[in-house]
This record gives C-alpha cells, sequence and structure tokens, in this order.
C-alpha cells in the first residue's frame, strides 16, 4: 500500500508537493474507510481533482516512474520540470509490505543519466522516527550501508546508471538482497492504467480460465447494470459471425492486418455479450463504456482480492456517475481488507463527505505563474472556510472555495476579443 508520494522538479511540480495517504483517526466518521495499522492509518482511496491540464496525470505518471525505477521493467521516462531548468528530479515514496512502513527516495540527473541520490528506510516507532538502511549521496560523498561495511565501502566506487539494487550483485549479500525482495514485491503490485487507453489483456486472461475470480470478473460487469445476461470469452465466436473489418482503407480486410492495426484484437472478437438471451461479440454491440468496464473489472477485483494498489488516470471517463461512485465505495467498503485506489477525476458528484469520503481523500491540484500545488481538503479548517464533514463540498467546489477550477470564457472565441 502506498502512505506517501513526493515530488520535487518533476514535470509541471517545481516545489516539493506530497500526496498523503494518511488517515487522521481524530475524525471518527467512515472507519471502513481506513486501514488500520501499528503505525500508520491508511487510505483506502484518494482523489485528485483539478481543471485540465494542471498536473493531475503527472502525478500518476510519477507513481509509474517509481514503480519503474524499483522493478526495473522499463526504460526511464522522467522528466523534471522544463521551467526550472534544473536537471535533477527528486522522488520518493513511503509504502507499507506486510505491515511494515519503508521509505525510498531517489534524485536522478537526466543530464548524466544518473542516480545521484538514494535513501532506504523504515519507520519502527509511532514517533516518526526512522531506522535508514542505506544512503548514498554522490553529491555530498555520503555512503552509508547498516550493518555491512562491505557494501559500503563499494558505494563511492561503483556506477550511477541504475538504482542500488541493480548495480551490486545481490545473491552475494542477504542484506541487499533482502532491501530488494522489499522494493520489487511492493512496485510488482502497482497497476498503472489510464481509462482512454486500458487494455483488455488482463480480463482476457482470467475469462479464459475457470476459477473464483474469472465467476466475480463476470459478475462484476453484470452487477454493472449494463443490460447484460452474461458475459464470456468462446473461441468459436469468431467463426460464428460474418465481420468486415477495413483496416487499410481500402475495404479490404485480413487476421493479419488486423494484429498490426491493435494488439489482441482477434482475442476481442471472443468476448461475447449476451443480451436479451442473443450472444454477440462485444466489440461490434457494446458501447465504449461497457468496455472500459469489463477492461477495468480485472484490476479492480485483483486490487480488492490480491491486496493491490490500482492507479487510474480519469477514472469516470465514458462511465456514469452511479458506476464511478460504486466503484470506489467498494474499496472504501469494510470487506475490502488490502487493496488500495487512487484516482484522478472531473466529477464532481464524487465530492461526498456525507456518504462517501473523509475530507483527507480528496485532492485537487491548483496551478498559476509561478507553481502547481497539490493540497487535500483536510487542509481547509472549518473555522477558517466552513468545511466540516457536513459541508455542501460541491457548492464549495464551484465557487472557488478550494482553488483547483477553471474559468474558461469561450465566448471571446466568437467575439474576436
Amino acid at each position: 500500500m502506498i502512505v506517501e508520494v513526493r515530488m520535487n522538479n518533476y514535470r509541471v511540480f517545481n516545489n516539493r508537493v506530497k500526496l498523503s495517504a494518511k488517515a487522521d483517526l481524530r475524525n471518527k466518521r467512515f472507519a471502513f474507510n481506513v486501514f488500520r495499522t501499528e503505525k500508520f492509518n491508511i487510505l483506502k482511496s484518494l482523489a485528485i481533482y483539478g481543471p485540465n491540464n494542471v498536473g493531475k496525470t503527472c502525478v500518476v505518471q510519477c507513481i509509474q516512474d517509481i514503480k519503474h525505477v524499483m522493478d526495473n521493467t522499463r526504460p526511464l521516462a522522467i522528466v523534471p520540470n522544463i521551467f526550472t531548468k534544473q536537471p535533477d528530479c527528486r522522488l520518493g515514496i513511503t509504502f507499507m509490505v506486510e505491515r511494515r512502513v519503508f521509505s525510498y527516495d531517489f534524485t536522478y540527473d537526466i543530464h548524466t543519466r544518473e542516480f545521484i541520490y538514494e535513501r532506504f528506510a523504515e519507520f519502527v516507532n509511532n514517533d516518526k522516527k526512522d531506522t535508514v538502511y542505506f544512503e548514498k549521496d554522490s553529491v555530498k560523498n555520503v555512503y552509508y550501508f547498516k550493518a555491512n561495511k562491505e557494501i559500503e565501502n563499494l558505494l563511492s566506487v561503483i556506477g550511477r546508471s541504475n538504482i542500488l539494487i541493480y548495480l551490486i550483485d545481490t545473491a552475494k549479500f542477504k542484506e541487499l538482497a533482502w532491501i530488494k525482495d522489499v522494493m520489487v514485491r511492493f512496485a510488482e503490485k502497482i497497476d498503472v492504467v489510464n481509462m482512454n487507453n486500458i487494455p483488455l489483456k488482463k480480463t482476457i486472461d482470467i475469462l479464459k480460465t475457470q476459477g473464483t475470480l474469472q465467476t466475480k470478473i463476470v459478475a462484476f460487469i453484470k452487477n454493472a447494470d449494463l443490460d447484460l445476461d452474461d458475459y464470456s470469452y468462446d473461441k468459436s465466436a469468431m467463426k460464428n459471425f460474418s465481420v468486415e473489418f477495413d483496416t487499410t482503407g481500402d475495404g479490404t480486410f485480413s487476421p493479419e492486418a488486423a494484429l498490426k492495426a491493435q494488439n489482441n484484437l482477434l482475442e476481442q472478437f471472443c468476448l461475447v455479450s449476451r443480451h436479451r438471451g442473443i450472444d454477440m461479440p462485444s466489440i461490434l454491440i457494446d458501447s465504449t463504456g461497457t468496455k472500459k468496464i469489463v477492461a477495468l473489472a480485472s484490476y479492480v477485483l485483483e486490487a480488492i482480492e490480491k491486496g493491490r494498489v490500482l492507479v487510474v488516470d480519469e477514472l469516470d471517463s465514458s462511465l456514469h456517475f452511479k458506476l464511478t461512485r460504486a466503484i470506489v465505495a467498494l474499496f472504501n467498503n469494510e470487506i475490502n481488507v488490502a487493496g488500495q485506489l487512487i484516482f484522478t477525476i472531473h466529477d464532481i458528484s464524487l465530492l461526498d463527505c456525507k456518504r462517501l469520503f473523509r475530507k483527507e481523500q480528496i485532492w485537487f491540484i491548483h496551478k498559476d505563474r509561478n507553481s502547481t500545488w497539490l493540497y487535500s481538503l483536510a487542509e481547509f479548517k472549518s473555522r477558517n472556510h466552513g468545511t466540516r464533514d457536513t459541508t455542501d463540498i460541491i457548492e464549495h467546489y464551484k465557487k472557488g472555495v478550494y482553488g483547483a477550477l477553471p474559468e474558461p470564457n469561450l465566448i471571446d472565441t466568437l467575439l474576436g476579443v
């Protein structure tokens, strides 16, 4: 689970900002929205609001970049703030693995393509003190590795093209092997998806199998009230339908062209929707929103069933507001004991501290000419802004009390101003 994400000089953020999933249990409302642990009380879901093009997606990209640094699965795409002209991006994350809370911070210099700073620590006490396992700072020449001087002596002479756990053979050092295991296990539990380009592969793979998760995915799709009698994967479906699909623009179709046009396209024709007792290929008959729900279903259920972190950009894209709300409520529910949802959204109907969210679960991004700011609703104290658990948050937001609100003036387009 993610406890906190930190960014500095990253994409739109030129100052230090953080996204925190720490719950303040002085507020007793919606206790089921919180995972309770000995060290931190962690929120099950976080919603991020703001105008277009202010940085919501950048928060999602930050989590994805940290994931890829930790599991070393993809080439780096770290981008510093374009206005500061400073090459070093400083990113960090605090996370929980098996009820132990760790933090990992690093600085990446895009000019030299080097990791010039790393720090890995564990929170061991409730007074927020931590145990540092290693710190590697090539700028200040600080090199420390707890309980192993041999590794500590290597820190100043090894390269900086990757993070420490991938530069030293961990098979030879049990202390470093343990750190690598913690970081990789956590990173592998993060799924990052964009609702405007969400792949169907995960759902297809599960629907091909027989088991509890497959049954639950079908139930999830049917219970989403999509006017479906059933949903399945049927390899024989392709030969039951005559489909003309123009992939070249000249009126011709071939399986080879289809495969080039889109990954898993032929498998998508094996997804079958039953409408009023009639089976039809989902790809031909179902709406964009239905297809997105089908694709998202596997990520949602795996997050809750297997204790994964699901990060979604534009959760409300093509979805009815009641369906979006139901997905969020599923994560906040007491039956969810391990899954976490972090998402960006525009749907203001979810700005609800009376029935859905705790105040610290709602976050805003506001941009001015100098900086981009990330802050939670909980930072607006009731004595200053009248923001209480019973406040009409939607009306306050529409009035601009919380910022993060665009002011379009499209009429000037027609007036020629």
